[in-house]
């Protein structure tokens, strides 16, 4: 990277530095920022128009307050890049995303200036709150909290809880809804449209500026002109908005919209705002993908790049390979979701907010009315299934495993224990590579295999998948399903077969051996049967059973196994604490079957971010983990020639 382009960010290592500079020296600063991140993310694939569309703000909000002691909170984080450059991370930002190297996201342990770990939406006002009330506690008045967050991210109903709370708790916080119209889609829902609304209201600007010019005009300032221009601002709006001012309803004091990419404008406003006690919103309108013409006219395909690019062109750099790739998981849903609803009209789609993230923008294409973003609010799009369940539909309901932890009483509550059928899709179920901790969909098998009412299978390749999705719409079923899968491609090239019935609970036995027994549940049992032909080989044979289900389990396969074997590898791509090892272990002992069990999959621990590959290997279950296991399970070393391979 030519290190030449950026005379001032060069010299910028934290905020303290940025903070010698004058404020016309502002604007260049945020063309190098926004230069940096372009050069950083061209090299190195990450998300990409978010942070762009944040460089003002990054800038004035670091000028202005004292991080890290006033302190600063980016909701869900994919925003926060030059945030990162600004806080003595420029040299590593290189490293970000990858293998022990900086985090995609906010996260405590990596900076001080990094206020709260962040990944999902919808926290920072919650976070930030407890942190106000928490100064006032400690009678630190001077102390700043500011929240940002995105007119997707408060569409949640945590945003409005929080929000609620924060109105009567007279705390001197600063939320600052930095509203772009976009989510990873485009944001939905009568908020979004309620902010262009205020947004773009001609008549309340014009009016809004002409009190403003009076002001001036008769040389009103200091406090007393703040308070009247809030005060005016809330009114016109009431009358041209027909209504109460949202955020004044519930008594947090709004000001804006503003311009958020005029720099010099927002230090001043947010200068103002610091002075202002109590609870407020500055609304701040921005573009995701500024400065970046292609991300800014295709916000979606730029939110995160996925590969490297020319950064003058835009032309992205594709890995080709000779040999074609089978289909996404994720893909495959897609076009599974249009045959099956195409042949059954009592099929619905659900997602909350990540329609081209898992493909349901397939069936929205198809089928509009029948497929649906409920915006972010996993919660919500839980409940809201339930509902068209209970009226006859078979709703297919799309999350991703890691945001499913946001709804799990609702599938308790609303789902299972009414026996509603409803298809729970879980995207990104094991680990998912660079977003990390936050999104590894570790926990899905065992938190699922606990509640009642509830089918949880895994398929091993895409026909599986195909297959499950089509047995949980078939008539006559009852209770929750939920199927999960993996981020990334299938096994086949030809995965489009016709629909076979997978009975509900019966896995299936892939080989028959004498040494030891894998039993694997989902996409890693593809791994698992590559080791059992490598082992083959060298005269070791192994019973190779896939699952499928680990609720209910099959237990006349597990009676086979256990009488055969006394020596057995569970393998998962999820937790192994409660997950389909635990349910192997606990039939075992619950038969009174005796033998030595190894679980692989992910550990008692958070894992952090890398490569896929680089994380199965740390946590022991690719190639050389599961041989590693058979040669401990065994007690002794495996030929050269299979550990070679």
């Amino acid at each position: 990277m030519n290190q030449a382009k950026h005379p001032l960010l060069d010299h910028i290592s934290y905020p303290s530095d940025l903070k010698k500079l004058s404020e016309s020296d502002l604007p260049q600063v945020c063309d190098e920022l926004r230069d940096f991140i372009i050069d950083a993310v061209a090299c190195n694939p990450a998300h990409f128009g978010a942070s762009l569309g944040v460089v003002e703000l990054t800038v004035a909000l670091h000028y202005v307050f004292n991080t890290p002691d006033d302190k600063l909170i980016w909701d869900v984080g994919h925003q926060a890049y030059g945030h990162k450059i600004l806080t003595g991370r420029r040299e590593q930002f290189h490293s970000n995303r990858k293998y022990n190297g900086l985090s995609g996201f906010p996260n405590i342990f990596e900076s001080e200036y990094d206020a709260f770990t962040v990944g999902h939406s919808s926290t920072s006002i919650s976070a930030g709150l407890g942190m106000a009330m928490a100064n006032k506690l400690d009678g630190n008045s001077s102390r700043q909290v500011v929240a940002v967050i995105g007119d997707g991210s408060m569409t949640a109903g945590m945003a409005f809880e929080a929000l609620n709370n924060m109105g009567i708790s007279k705390s001197n916080m600063l939320v600052i809804l930095n509203d772009n119209n976009m989510a990873i889609d485009p944001s939905v829902g009568g908020l979004s449209e309620y902010l262009v609304d205020i947004a773009t209201s001609r008549t309340y600007n014009r009016l809004r500026d002409d009190f403003i010019r009076g002001l001036e005009k008769m040389k009103l300032a200091g406090p007393r002109s703040r308070e009247m221009i809030g005060k005016f601002n809330n009114t016109i709006k009431s009358l041209l908005t027909r209504q109460t001012n949202i955020f004044e309803g519930l008594n947090v004091r709004y000001f804006g919209p503003v311009d958020g990419h005029d720099v010099l404008h927002l230090t001043k406003v947010l200068s103002d705002l610091k002075n202002i006690p109590g609870p407020k919103v500055l609304h701040v309108i921005t573009k995701k993908g500024k400065g970046f013409k292609l991300a800014e006219e295709n916000q979606t395909a730029w939110h995160a790049t996925g590969v490297k690019f020319d950064k003058l062109t835009g032309e992205k750099v594709e890995v080709v390979s000779e040999r074609p790739k089978p289909l996404r998981y994720q893909d495959v849903f897609g076009h599974t979701m249009v045959e099956l609803a195409r042949a059954n009209d009592r099929i619905v789609g659900v997602t909350p907010a990540m329609p081209s993230g898992c493909s349901l923008n397939i069936m929205m294409a198809a089928m509009p009315d029948r497929a649906y973003d409920v915006g972010i609010a996993e919660q919500h799009a839980v409940t809201f299934s339930a509902g068209m369940a209970i009226s006859g539909y078979v709703p297919f309901c799309n999350i991703y495993s890691t945001f499913m932890q946001r709804a799990y009483d609702q599938v308790i509550h609303d789902v299972a224990l009414q026996n509603l059928r409803v298809v729970f899709c879980l995207d990104r179920g094991g680990l998912v590579g660079a977003d990390g901790a936050t999104h590894h969909g570790a926990y899905d098998l065992a938190y699922f295999r606990a509640i009642p009412n509830i089918i949880v299978s895994a398929p091993m390749d895409e026909r599986e998948l195909r297959n499950l999705m089509y047995t949980a719409q078939l008539p006559g079923g009852k209770g929750a399903f939920s199927i999960r899968y993996p981020r990334g491609n299938g096994v086949w090239l030809d995965w489009q077969m016709p629909f076979e019935e997978i009975p509900v609970g019966k896995g299936r036995l892939l080989s028959q051996g004498y040494d030891l027994a894998f039993i694997t549940i989902g996409h890693v049992g593809n791994k698992v049967a590559q080791v059992v032909d490598t082992l083959k080989a060298s005269g070791i044979t192994c019973t190779h059973v896939d699952l499928r289900f680990v609720k209910p389990i099959d237990e006349a396969l597990l009676h086979d196994v256990f009488r055969r074997h006394n020596k057995v590898i569970t393998v998962e791509d999820g937790t192994i604490v409660g997950g389909m090892g635990s349910a192997v272990i606990e039939f075992m002992v619950e038969n009174g079957y005796s033998a030595t069990v190894k679980r692989l999959g992910i550990p008692d621990r958070f894992v952090e971010h890398g490569t896929q590959l680089e994380l199965y290997h740390e946590c022991g279950y690719d190639k050389e983990g599961i041989l590693n296991a058979v040669s401990a399970l065994l007690g002794k070393p495996l030929p050269h020639a299979v550990v070679a391979l």
